[in-house]
């Protein structure tokens, strides 16, 4: 197979995930766009080098995470994500009604932007992107057990800044 036809597999694995990853991190379909299509770009021109990518999750979460952290850089931009944004489409049908019906999914999305930024990658990527622990493990640079740790913080951190909101609107 083409080194083509093998990236546009990558692609069409991978472009919703990356882009909602991406998006939740800028809370702009616009900016969130154009750095989804540069690490597309950034990945096809470093895959045309080298073909022999272990794991292209990782790759390209890598890049997408550079080119976020670059963004802000640039902007010298707050990290916030409005609870008001997100038309996004979740190409898991079914997973934004199960969140409903355990909570408020508003109310989860501000508090999850108010996490430190790896509490926000570890949930983001192992939840919403089901990916495995083993995956997420190598998408942090972290062992499995400390990304098990790492999520089960997250997690806990997630539920304190939910209650506190929730007590806020009490």
């Amino acid at each position: 197979m083409n080194r083509k036809k093998e990236f546009s597999k990558f692609y069409d694995e991978y472009i919703n995930k990356i882009y909602r990853f991406i998006f939740l991190k800028v809370n702009s379909e616009e900016i969130a766009k154009d750095l989804c299509s540069e690490t597309f770009l950034r990945g096809w021109e470093a895959y045309k080098e080298n073909p022999n990518i272990k794991n292209p999750s990782a790759f390209l979460y890598r890049i997408a995470q550079n080119l976020v952290i670059d963004y802000y850089r640039e902007k010298d931009k707050v990290n916030f994500v409005s609870t008001e944004a997100s038309n996004l489409v979740d190409p898991q049908p079914g997973l934004e009604e199960k969140i409903m019906k355990k909570t408020d999914l508003e109310l989860v999305k501000s508090a999850l932007v108010q996490l430190k930024d790896e509490y926000q990658n570890v949930i983001i990527w192992h939840y919403l992107d089901d990916l495995s622990i083993p995956e997420t493990a190598k998408l942090l640079g972290k062992t499995e057990e400390n990304t098990r740790v790492l999520l089960h913080r997250a997690l806990r951190a997630l539920k304190n800044e939910v209650n506190k909101r929730i007590i806020r609107e009490s």
